[in-house]
């Protein structure tokens, strides 16, 4: 009888741990798979961040992005008005800018040329 005992307290043993097996599996795919890929698309998403496209922040203020460096992005949030944030403040990119106005920007902002002007 005590052999049969102790066969039957090691196999309730087992079976714990391959329940805690399976609850962390579980909690991975429920909850940490699903947010890490949340995360890198919204890395991939600031990082496809083009100069035109308009976002919003993750504090709810929409902008126009007016120039981006490493880790900073330029925003005009109003006709003149800019602003520095954080690459990783913005959430998302609500319209993406056209090819087209991005050169069409360019040539408004191009400096005046001296030599065609002494013509």
């Amino acid at each position: 009888m005590y052999h049969a005992e102790q066969a039957s307290g090691g196999s309730s043993g087992f079976f714990t741990i391959i329940l805690f097996a399976g609850f962390f599996v579980l909690i991975y795919f429920l909850m940490i798979r699903p947010q890490q890929k949340r995360r890198r698309e919204v890395e991939s998403m600031q990082s496809a961040m083009g100069i035109g496209d308009e976002v919003v922040t993750v504090g709810g203020l929409y902008g126009t992005v007016r120039g981006i460096e490493d880790d900073t992005v330029l925003l005009e949030i109003a006709p003149g008005v800019t602003a520095k944030y954080a690459r990783a403040a913005i959430g998302k990119v609500t319209k993406k800018a056209d090819a087209g106005d991005d050169e069409a920007a360019d040539d408004d902002e191009a400096p005046a040329d001296p030599a065609r002007d002494a013509d």
